[in-house]
């Protein structure tokens, strides 16, 4: 039985509870805070577990959502693998070129700083910069030009070999940012909130890659700029070691909340426009779950 299904089955009614008290959120009041339209409530789903299996609480766990920048957890953690097996080094200095390839044909396309969260890594167009600066911009500023550069340098299929060795089953991961090609055809990323979840728990509990390489990836995690979302849902102070990502109409945010009891809470979205609706959800919906792991 998958790790936090376990912990649901032992936390019983507790966790149903929570469920239903999470199911209410999203609901929303009746001014309809975080509904699209009238009686129509967002698809959400939620993982939430402490680390200890004192408690857990499942909803749509296994439906499928555009990845958005969530899967640049995979490619951290495949890009630390490869650095732990002497395939590369951090250090690595790598040429910074805006020409990808798409998986359709390999033709050539180009990243539009328009389109990006974060302009740095464009200013090094020409020059080089270290595998260890590329992944810090991707997680932290969710930079999608470091994070296409990462994913040509480890291979999108090997990210993909290593989820599936970890066990997130749910989570794929074919190709970089902004492929039209592969996106006019239906080939994305996805993810579903148990896979996340169970790759933050492998880091969480230093089973992902080593225990050092998963402190340092969680180190990377706690640095993350965009904090609207589970953090707004738990007390100042405390750290929060997690990846959003957001399109249109999607929004998620999955990490590793460090409270008294410490666990991981994976929310995923769809069908919200505007994101500061979005946020105020996903931070409800944390600010729930600290108060049930905080008991």
């Amino acid at each position: 039985m998958p790790w936090f299904l376990l912990a649901l089955v032992l936390a019983g009614q507790d966790a149903g509870s929570l469920v239903a008290r999470i199911r209410a959120i999203i609901a929303g009041p009746p001014s309809g805070e975080f509904q699209t339209a009238p009686k129509a409530a967002p698809d959400v789903a939620v993982v939430y577990a402490r680390l200890d299996g004192a408690a857990a609480a499942a909803l749509s766990p296994d439906t499928a959502f555009h990845a958005a920048s969530t899967m640049k957890v995979p490619v951290m953690i495949e890009l630390f693998r490869q650095a732990e097996a002497g395939q590369l080094t951090l250090d690595e200095q790598l040429p910074v070129k805006n020409e990808f390839h798409s998986i359709v044909d390999g033709s050539v396309y180009q990243m539009d700083v328009s389109d990006d969260s974060d302009s740095e890594v464009y200013k090094a167009v020409g020059r080089t910069m270290s595998l260890r600066a590329l992944c810090e911009a991707m997680i932290t500023v969710s930079s999608n030009f470091a994070a296409n550069l990462l994913i040509e340098r480890v291979g999108a299929k090997n990210v993909q070999a290593t989820v599936d060795k970890l066990g997130g089953s749910g989570v794929r991961v074919l190709r970089g940012v902004e492929d039209q090609k592969a996106f006019d055809k239906g080939l994305n990323n996805v993810t579903t909130a148990r896979g996340l979840a169970t790759l933050l728990r492998r880091l969480a509990t230093g089973t992902a890659v080593s225990a050092k390489a998963d402190a340092a990836m969680i180190e990377i995690l706690k640095r993350q700029t965009f904090n609207d979302a589970i953090p707004a849902g738990v007390p100042a102070g405390v750290a929060v070691a997690h990846k959003t990502g957001t399109i249109t109409r999607i929004h998620h945010d999955a990490g590793i909340v460090y409270g008294p009891h410490p666990y991981v809470l994976v929310v995923l979205v769809r069908g919200i426009e505007d994101q500061k609706a979005s946020a105020a959800l996903i931070a409800a919906i944390s600010r729930e779950v600290w108060q049930d792991a905080s008991r």
